[in-house]
C-alpha cells in the first residue's frame, strides 16, 4: 500500500477565506465547496467539495436540468452567468422562475 496517501479529499479543512455560515458556499482559489460549520475569516473550516447541495439562487431565473451554474460571491447566489463568477456545478433538477433554491452537484474546476 502506498505510504503517501493523505485522505479521500471529499472534505477539506482549510482557513476560511471569509466569514461563512454552515451550509454556505466557500471559494478558495480553485477549491469550491460547502462549509460544514460556521467559521470566521481565517479560522479552520471543513468544506465538502463533492455532492449535491440545495443553494440559494437568483429568484427571477429559470434554471434547467443539466444547466451549468456559477456562484456570484457578491450577491451570494447561484446564477447562469460565467463572467465575473466562479463555476459551481450542474443543476440536478429544474428550478423555476420564481423560486429561491436550486439543487447543484458540485464540479471542481481542476
Amino acid at each position: 500500500m502506498a505510504t503517501n496517501y493523505i485522505q479521500p479529499g471529499r472534505t477539506l479543512t482549510i482557513p476560511a477565506p471569509a466569514a461563512v455560515a454552515s451550509g454556505g458556499v466557500v471559494i478558495a482559489g480553485a477549491i469550491v465547496g460547502v462549509a460544514q460549520i460556521d467559521a470566521a475569516s481565517g479560522d479552520p473550516v471543513d468544506v465538502d467539495t463533492v455532492g449535491v447541495w440545495e443553494l440559494p439562487k437568483v429568484a427571477a431565473l429559470a434554471i434547467g436540468l443539466g444547466d451549468i451554474v456559477y456562484w456570484d460571491a457578491e450577491a451570494a447566489l447561484v446564477n447562469k452567468t460565467a463572467s465575473g463568477n466562479t463555476k459551481l456545478g450542474v443543476a440536478v433538477e429544474a428550478a423555476a422562475n420564481p423560486s429561491p433554491l436550486v439543487k447543484v452537484r458540485l464540479v471542481q474546476s481542476v
